[in-house]
């Protein structure tokens, strides 16, 4: 009595409301809201897939593999890429952060059109050798992982702007940094207590970010201050004063390049 569910005809199951409220309980979402996406997808060409609580990448959206330009899968609780992802040779955008990460399948270095990825907030110690045939990646996102090391595999892209590594635990540079081509790299918050010489023989680098590390004021060498592109350099946090800082011999040739960029900016 009361009870409008106990007319009619008896349901044999739960509605595709409740069961996508099941589902969502029991760690995933429905597959009818992964097919929803993914029949937008094949219109917009990016599969919106971010905080959806996905254990797993989806194996269905292999079927998008000649369609999408942008894959965003960011803050799930996905442990590994399966190795169709290799497949995607039109994706331009890869958003993986906020995962439970630690490996990366070697293919995807066969993600030739690729130009950002976005791996931060995961537990990644290493990068494949294979990301170096990412010849067009441009933006490289690996803030807040599990570095120690400095990932020698990006000096190979060539076409790199932009390398974010802040909040991982590198304590030194590879002393071929200076093949490095990116224009603005971010180590903040890792364990720095020196830089490596040939940082100011970087060709394009324009931007470096050092913030609270372990520095001390002569890891800033003459020749990085005098004659290197670097135009900004943010280096709070360390084992000196900013007076320290600006009486560091070759610091007026730094300063005119920060003062020019500061008022194209």
């Amino acid at each position: 009595m009361g009870n409008e569910g106990s007319k009619g005809k008896p349901k044999s199951g739960p509605s595709k409301t409740i069961q996508g409220a099941i589902s969502e309980i029991r760690g995933g979402p429905s597959s009818s809201t992964v097919t929803k996406h993914m029949e937008m997808a094949r219109k917009s060409r990016i599969l919106q897939l971010k905080g959806a609580n996905l254990k797993k990448v989806p194996d269905n959206i292999a079927e998008l593999c000649d369609v999408l330009r942008n894959l965003e899968l960011s803050q799930n609780r996905i442990s590994s890429i399966p190795p169709f992802i290799g497949h995607f040779n039109q994706l331009k955008q890869l958003h993986l952060s906020a995962n439970n990460l630690d490996s990366l399948p070697d293919e995807i270095g066969s993600l030739n059109a690729l130009e950002v990825l976005n791996l931060s907030e995961n537990s990644l110690g290493a990068l494949p050798d294979s990301l170096s045939n990412c010849a067009n990646l441009r933006t490289l996102n690996l803030d807040s992982n599990e570095f120690q090391r400095f990932p020698n595999v990006v000096i190979s892209l060539l076409n790199l702007d932009i390398l974010n590594l802040a909040k991982n635990k590198i304590a030194e540079l590879p002393e071929n940094i200076d093949e490095l081509n990116a224009a603005e790299v971010n180590l903040n918050q890792n364990q720095l207590a020196s830089l490596a010489p040939n940082l100011s023989k970087c060709p394009r680098l324009k931007i470096l970010r050092v913030e609270e590390n372990c520095l001390p004021k002569t890891a800033f060498t003459k020749a990085l201050l005098e004659s290197s592109p670097v135009s900004i350099i943010a280096y709070s946090g360390n084992l000196f004063q900013e007076s320290d800082f600006q009486s560091l011999p070759g610091y007026e040739d730094y300063q005119l390049r920060y003062t020019a960029t500061k008022r194209k900016m």
